[in-house]
């Protein structure tokens, strides 16, 4: 992985990584430092979050299971919910 560094804001530690000259922050310990896991759970229920996610998996996944990702990214962002 890269350099990880932490900056505080307010009373929250926000983890920053450095790789190859970019930086990166967490956007889970933004979001943890908000809405706990409101925000991240709402942000993964998206659409547009699930399509994002599927691609990346397509670029980069040699065993990513397209038959699956498409029943999930058929209920994104529907009303329906999901039980475990």
């Amino acid at each position: 992985m890269g350099n990880k560094k932490t900056i505080q804001v307010e009373d929250n530690l926000i983890q920053l990584v450095s790789l190859h000259n970019e930086d990166y922050i967490s956007l889970t310990d933004m979001a943890r430092s908000q809405l706990q896991e409101v925000i991240i759970i709402k942000w993964l229920s998206l659409k547009s979050t699930i399509e994002y996610i599927g691609e990346w998996e397509i670029l980069y996944n040699p065993g990513f299971n397209y038959t699956e990702f498409g029943t999930i990214k058929n209920v994104a962002g529907s009303t329906l919910t999901w039980s475990a």
